[in-house]
């Protein structure tokens, strides 16, 4: 006598429009992208995350794959200043955040504002 065998059936689509959130967070979710985008948030956030005063001598540039975030700082001394508050930010920014931030590398040498003024 022959066994019968179950077939499992795969789940149904869901029914009606999906949210595009919720369809950007599976695909981020599914592509292993996620944290990459929480790392890469800390950019667009910086100015609230570290205050008025540091933001206003510093421009983040970018964030390594790796949770490095690379800092552009309006001078020497105020990068060797914030090497020393580097704990207290780093809990700072990652505060929450699943894609978290390992390193600060604080690069003096000025830069430009977004308002356009030099500091």
């Amino acid at each position: 006598m022959a066994q019968s065998r179950k077939t499992r059936r795969p789940a149904p689509a869901p029914t009606g429009p999906t949210a595009l959130k919720d369809a950007l967070d599976k695909y981020l979710k599914t592509a292993g992208l996620t944290r990459r985008v929480q790392q890469a948030s800390v950019l667009d956030e910086w100015a609230r995350l570290v205050g008025p005063q540091i933001a206003r001598v510093t421009e983040p540039d970018s964030v390594t794959a790796d949770g490095v975030l690379r800092v552009r700082v309006a001078s020497a001394p105020w990068a060797s200043e914030l090497g020393l508050m580097t704990p207290t930010i780093l809990a700072r920014i990652n505060a929450g955040r699943t894609g978290r931030i390992k390193s600060i590398r604080w690069m003096p040498g000025g830069f430009r504002r977004r308002d356009g003024v030099t500091p």
